[in-house]
């Protein structure tokens, strides 16, 4: 067993270790989502049809090749929004193992998490490109990728729907777990890669019913839309790692009712 003081080194130098490596990780995903934003963004409506990003009939005969690229679009943009929210988790969990290997514990290297983890997110983002092609094959979605333009009557009801989630009993457990990373690993801690792994799909579960309301507002938003993809990671991040967390989930809550509600009116009305 390593000495007190060598230990903390070790513990040091793996959370160095980790922490570079979400950084470079998060920093090609969000490198990749600003390319495409602004890529998407000095295109015209027939460039972007080519790309598979516009309404139209084209959408009903997606290829293998259309989905796949917005599947992955999903994914690295689900990547780049949630990881610096899943990052003291991350940490914690490599302290803890560091931890468990210097009393001759079993080690699992970090990545079996995180991939645990990201298999949650990936899932959602096979989902999420599941609907993208039902709307537009519908007509719903606007060249820029959001359903309000086309749609503020649906556009006010998720917005409704995001906000009032914010308040459910539902909502704040996930969030407690996700706010806890080490009363998670204490509570729900697996030996061996396997428990690694079922370790990271149960925290990407609780991230996923926690935050799947706010990402289905990129719908509403415009999925490319780098400025609300910007303030979706924040909030999520703010829920999770300051302290006033909940507080700031529920005014959002209030002011994404009222929002939608605005919309629903104006489309009633109208």
């Amino acid at each position: 067993m390593s000495h007190p003081s060598t230990l903390e080194m070790i513990l040091k130098r793996d959370r160095a270790l980790v922490a570079a490596a979400l950084a470079a990780l998060m920093l090609l995903a969000w490198a990749y989502i600003v390319y495409l934003a602004r890529s998407m963004g000095g295109m015209d409506g027939s460039r972007m049809m080519d790309m598979g990003a516009m309404a139209g009939p084209r959408w009903a005969a997606w290829e293998v090749a259309d989905f796949t690229l917005m599947f992955l679009m999903w994914a690295v943009m689900m990547a780049a929004m949630m990881l610096p929210s899943a990052a003291p988790m991350l940490l914690a969990f490599a302290g803890v193992n560091r931890r468990r290997r210097e009393n001759y514990g079993p080690f699992v290297p970090t990545g079996i998490f995180l991939g645990g983890y990201l298999l949650v997110w990936g899932g959602f983002s096979l989902a999420a490109t599941g609907v993208q092609w039902g709307l537009n094959a519908a007509a719903l979605l606007s060249p820029s990728m959001a359903l309000a333009g086309f749609s503020p009557l649906l556009g006010g009801v998720l917005l409704l729907a995001a906000g009032v989630f914010q308040w459910t009993p539902w909502k704040h457990a996930c969030l407690r777990h996700c706010r806890t990373p080490m009363g998670f690993l204490t509570a729900d801690w697996r030996e061996g890669r396997g428990g690694a792994l079922r370790m990271g799909l149960q925290h990407g579960s609780y991230c996923l019913g926690c935050c799947w309301a706010l990402m289905g507002l990129l719908f509403v938003l415009g999925v490319m839309n780098l400025l609300w993809i910007i303030a979706l990671s924040a909030l999520v991040l703010a829920e999770k790692a300051l302290p006033g967390g909940l507080r700031i989930g529920r005014l959002a809550g209030v002011g994404l009712a009222i929002w939608g509600l605005g919309l629903i009116v104006a489309a009633i009305v109208g």
